[in-house]
């Protein structure tokens, strides 16, 4: 098989999932052949599923925020994993409470689950992603989590990206509580593989003709060989063929870009 003969298995997908940052945008730019991909997914009626750990933002913003960029997707064609945290937790306890560190996207994922917020003897401590994290909410969780409440986080992500410079994001609230509490959180987002089975049971998708474009051999990657996933890697984002050389794991392929996909 030649660099650019198509994998074998691609022939059998007939339903995508795929990261947004870094594959289909960079820094709110479209990645060349995003849009046309999404538009031929859209055209064809390929079952598709627009992935982000970010839990900021709700499917309805993040639309918007795509479509600024060029790029037709609608919202319940984006999967957060602040729905994934939600649909998690209303699985495992229908009607539940939870205290909340986080924005938009998590608070009004909760809310549609059926969940009551509150900060008395919630049933979770949940951390989601936040621009501005409050000292005072971080110790009103470490406090919960130590009375019992479980605690559970949307993403692993130690930083996030901005103008200046990296920011300490969910991974690095999820580190300071547990060395307070002593207790691990559950993370329902990237590299865990649920994020992509609920992700598959929202568009009635198998793993075994589905595939996951990404670009991060640490989340992407590995969670879609593990949710049993065809995982293509792009190299639009963070990783570069040395960064591939670290891991040792392989994606099924590497392309340039996802405008090698059409």
């Amino acid at each position: 098989m030649t660099q650019n003969d198509p994998h074998p298995r691609r022939a059998e997908i007939e339903c995508w999932l795929t990261d947004m940052d870094g594959v289909l945008v960079h820094e709110n730019r479209a990645i060349p052949g995003a849009s046309d991909l999404i538009a031929h997914w859209q055209e064809n009626e390929i079952p598709y599923l627009v992935l982000t750990n970010n839990s900021i933002f709700t499917a309805r913003d993040l639309s918007a925020r795509l479509a600024a960029s060029g790029i037709s997707v609608p919202e319940n064609r984006i999967w957060t994993s602040a729905l994934a945290t939600a649909a998690f937790l209303k699985q495992q306890q229908p009607g539940g409470s939870a205290f909340v560190i986080g924005e938009a996207g998590i608070l009004t994922a909760m809310h549609d689950a059926g969940y009551v917020m509150t900060e008395t003897d919630p049933d979770f401590v949940v951390v989601g992603e936040t621009r501005n994290y409050s000292f005072e909410a971080i110790t009103k969780a470490i406090r919960l989590i130590i009375k019992g409440a479980r605690f559970i986080s949307t993403n692993p992500d130690a930083t996030g990206p901005s103008h200046e410079g990296p920011l300490p994001a969910t991974g690095a609230i999820n580190a300071l509580i547990t060395k307070a509490t002593g207790k691990q959180p559950y993370i329902i987002g990237k590299p865990n593989p649920m994020m992509f089975r609920s992700a598959l049971n929202q568009i009635g998708a198998h793993s075994h003709n589905t595939g996951m474009i990404g670009d991060r051999m640490d989340t992407d990657v590995v969670a879609g060989i593990e949710a049993g996933l065809h995982t293509v890697l792009v190299m639009t984002g963070i990783s570069d063929r040395a960064e591939i050389e670290r891991f040792p794991f392989r994606p099924d392929e590497v392309l340039g870009s996802v405008a090698d996909l059409l």
